[in-house]
């Protein structure tokens, strides 16, 4: 991200002396084996870590064997719009698991995707118990209810309850290793935070998840306080900067506008408020999954000369993000606010870029662009990405193809030879062969 050299050099004296030491104290000390260990691990562990987590207050929530029950049983009682699926395991190998809710679960569609995430600090258990409540709800009431269906048919939830199950059963903030999961993400404004040595097994679950799927925008769920927070968490326009945190990691190299929504004001509330945290959360979190379909700008990116969809990049002019189409479907879907007009580029490598100008209203405005080969003289560039296949299976379809050729020509040449030889072969005779006798 380009910066100024003055917030530049602001930014190095502030890391240089005055952030390190609260980053620290909020990331934690010493290395896990209590050995000091590498610096990067020094400012993503916690120094200390031990709230006063009671008995009563843990009676009535789920353990995390309760909540895997709970999981598949919402994919049993409803496995026409839904899939459970695995991303990977906790440091104590606890499976983290999704629920996928979808009336095609499990299928590539040109639609978009959201994603929650719940219990990212082990110490904040509200999400992972609303989560599995919104599930359940979506699932009761689709084809009754016209938002569970509008969310149902038209986009792909992903939920995923817990991030942290090691964290809640210690009931402690980090994870097993006593790591603060979200300050563990590479970080545009910390580049500590890249060693990958020090990465957490969670965290690499959620960045490879990412990776896989095409999700438009997500939200994670905290405890602790009532607030909204949005991109980016390392400006000093936040409440409070933090550094290594998945909500700019997921806008930055997933293209996924993340918010990060504290929705009890109580870190670990008991668990008689639970249904009224639901109750008071259910709407927003609906309509927030539903603003998906409802407004921005949504589209396929397409080549001229084939037709076929191409995975092209999607900028809007005076916001500095880019998001990608999907390979398969070359869709994008793109949240902007209401109420403005904005200019929307579409380009690829290998293509013209075009542009034109929107007015997003109420509703969500759908836009195509059909970009046109760039190439001297005519020239088409030739670009693997034309086809959601692989490129080694695009070698071998070209090769194939080549063989073939060079096959046919070797029989035209052969039959051209034998022909050559025959002629020949008739002239050398006819020129040889002795005279007749003539009758008089």
């Amino acid at each position: 991200m380009a910066i100024s050299r003055r917030r530049l050099l602001s930014l190095f004296l502030l890391c240089a002396f005055s952030s390190l030491p609260a980053q620290a104290a909020a990331r934690g000390g010493s290395h896990p084996s209590g050995t000091g260990g590498n610096y990067g691990s020094f400012l993503r562990n916690l120094l200390q870590d031990n709230p006063m987590v009671t008995e009563e207050l843990i009676h009535g929530y789920m353990s995390n064997s309760e909540l895997e029950i709970a999981v598949h049983a919402i994919g049993s009682r409803c496995p026409n719009i839904s899939r459970i699926y695995s991303i990977g395991k906790s440091v104590n190998g606890v499976t983290l698991w999704v629920i996928e809710i979808s009336d095609k679960p499990g299928q590539k569609e040109a639609e978009p995707a959201f994603k929650y995430v719940g219990n990212v600090h082990g110490d904040e258990p509200v999400g992972r118990e609303v989560l599995i409540k919104l599930a359940n709800w979506l699932c009761d009431n689709y084809l009754k209810d016209p938002l569970a269906t509008l969310i149902v048919e038209n986009m792909h939830l992903h939920i995923l309850p817990t991030m942290n199950p090691d964290g809640f059963a210690l009931r402690r903030r980090g994870n097993a290793n006593n790591v603060d999961l979200n300050r563990d993400f590479p970080d545009q404004f910390f580049p500590i935070n890249d060693e990958i040595n020090y990465r957490q097994p969670e965290t690499r679950a959620i960045m490879n998840w990412v990776k896989q799927e095409h999700f438009t925008a997500s939200a994670s769920l905290h405890g602790g306080a009532l607030v909204a927070n949005y991109p980016w968490d390392g400006s000093r326009d936040q409440r409070y900067p933090i550094y290594g945190g998945m909500q700019d990691w997921n806008y930055i190299h997933g293209g996924c506008f993340e918010l990060t929504l504290e929705v009890s004001d109580v870190k670990w509330p008991k668990s008689a408020e639970l249904p009224v945290i639901w109750e008071h959360n259910r709407m927003s979190m609906l309509n927030l999954a539903a603003s998906l379909v409802k407004t921005g700008v949504h589209g396929r990116i397409f080549a001229a000369d084939t037709g076929h969809p191409i995975p092209g990049s999607l900028t809007i002019k005076g916001i500095d993000s880019e998001i990608r189409a999907s390979r398969t479907y070359g869709d994008y879907h793109r949240m902007l606010a209401p109420g403005e007009n904005y200019e929307v580029m579409a380009s690829m490598e290998g293509f013209r870029t075009k542009a034109t100008r929107i007015v997003v209203d109420e509703k969500a405005v759908s836009l195509d662009f059909i970009l046109d080969r760039d190439g001297a003289n005519g020239q088409v560039i030739r670009n693997d990405l034309d086809y959601p296949c692989d490129h080694d299976k695009l070698f071998h379809v070209q090769g194939a193809r080549l063989e073939l050729y060079l096959f046919v020509l070797l029989i035209i040449i052969a039959l051209y030879v034998l022909f050559k030889r025959k002629t020949t072969s008739k002239f050398t005779t006819h020129r040889h062969s002795p005279k007749r006798p003539i009758a008089v």
